[in-house]
């Protein structure tokens, strides 16, 4: 089956202007055209598309992206490479999800302060450190420990 620039676009959530500007700038080496110019997405174009939509929700720049989108044209001698440049955007995944999971320790960790304050009706109540739960200590660590040394507690 066969889909227009607006049908794609539709169909991965983006505006029709970055399936036409991915185009453009080299991002679908084997996209076809109608007589008149139409652009035409086959199912593996929109699947080139996802790809390129994940490969830039883990921060690689759309250069990058088009260097990795191209490889195969260069045929197998390039697997190591395109193996490497995903093993380095998966480790960039992995620093990323480190810190979300950091953040979302110190939001959990606020969530129980202020929800045993309000059951308490004082902020107080969830000062001290030894009623916080095991599962949120690390979010409070987070807040209340700086450059890796633990307060002194005067």
């Amino acid at each position: 089956m066969l889909y227009t620039a607006g049908e794609a676009a539709e169909i991965l959530n983006l505006p029709v202007s970055t399936v036409r500007y991915y185009d453009k700038e080299g991002l679908l080496p084997h996209l076809e055209r109608s007589s008149s110019g139409i652009r035409l997405f086959k199912e593996e174009d929109i699947e080139e598309l996802r790809l390129i939509q994940c490969l830039k929700k883990t921060g690689l720049s759309l250069k990058d992206i088009k260097i990795f989108i191209n490889l195969p044209e260069d045929g197998e001698k390039t697997i190591h490479t395109r193996l490497s440049i995903l093993l380095q955007q998966k480790q960039v995944l992995e620093e990323k999800k480190k810190e979300l999971d950091s953040m979302m320790g110190v939001v959990d960790y606020k969530l129980w302060f202020y929800r045993t304050a309000e059951a308490a009706g004082t902020t107080q109540a969830g000062k001290d450190p030894r009623n916080i739960p095991k599962s949120l200590r690390n979010g409070y660590e987070c807040l209340h420990f700086l450059t890796g040394n633990k307060k002194s507690k005067s």
